[in-house]
């Protein structure tokens, strides 16, 4: 008759044997851990042993005790009874995500080339202006931290932010830092917007695959600086974004 129901998920396989090197002696270590002596037949010259207190042995663990010592020259081997079956691999598709305990699969698993692990972002809506010729903070609300789970791991930088120059003849410069190190170019950094005439602006984007070499907590945070003239940055309470995503690889 046909089998009706999940396909089982264990198989039949040899009962697993230990033979013993024996000595005058009635302990032994059995090389498979068993919850008591009922789970291995024990056989001494060819003659089953009874297994249980006051018998002829007991088992808990490896430890395997006789009721009387061996003699060197007996010959003795035990079954294990209760390794008579096997665990196979789950049929595909079987296995949905209730089966799985919460954090069960771990980043070594997970992890992959390409893979998006985790995502921060930060958004400023604050107008902020500057006249300096050195990079300074863009906004308090343009930065994020992030903890790589794996040093190998990169992160993605993805910036948009607004820009207005209030003169001409100048440019407004935006860049960004890891911590105290700016990650692009000394004076140009990512981007800037120029102008030739008074008063342009510009959304400045920005796209960087940073290397930290680290699983310490990382600081990214935007930095702006001017030329001749006033720069903005999120003039008239525009937004910017800065978002970092850390990469499997």
């Amino acid at each position: 008759m046909a089998y009706i129901g999940n396909e089982p998920a264990e198989n039949y396989a040899s009962f697993l044997t230990q033979t013993f090197s024996v000595t005058a002696t009635a302990s032994y270590t059995l090389d498979h851990a068993v919850s008591n002596e009922n789970d291995i037949r024990l056989v001494i010259n060819n003659v089953v042993q009874q297994p249980g207190s006051g018998k002829a042995y007991t088992a808990s663990g490896t430890t395997l005790t006789l009721s009387e010592a061996t003699a060197s020259t007996d010959v003795m081997y035990c079954v294990y009874l209760g390794r008579a079956l096997q665990t196979v691999n789950p049929p595909n598709a079987s296995v949905g995500t209730s089966q799985l305990v919460d954090g069960a699969v771990t980043y070594a698993k997970a992890s992959g080339f390409g893979k998006v692990l985790q995502v921060i972002t930060a958004t400023n809506t604050v107008e902020r202006t500057t006249t300096s010729n050195s990079f300074v903070t863009a906004s308090n609300t343009l930065t994020v931290n992030i903890t790589p789970s794996s040093s190998s791991n990169k992160i993605l930088l993805l910036g948009s932010f607004p820009m207005h120059i209030n003169g001409s003849a100048s440019l407004g410069v935006h860049t960004i830092y890891r911590g105290s190190t700016n990650l692009g170019q000394t004076n140009f950094g990512f981007g800037y917007v120029y102008s030739s005439n008074a008063n342009p602006a510009s959304t400045n984007a920005n796209v960087f695959l940073d290397s930290p070499s680290t699983t310490s907590e990382i600081t990214y945070q935007v930095y702006i600086r001017a030329t001749n003239n006033t720069v903005f940055i999120s003039p008239n309470a525009s937004t910017s974004t800065l978002t970092a995503l850390e990469i499997g690889t």
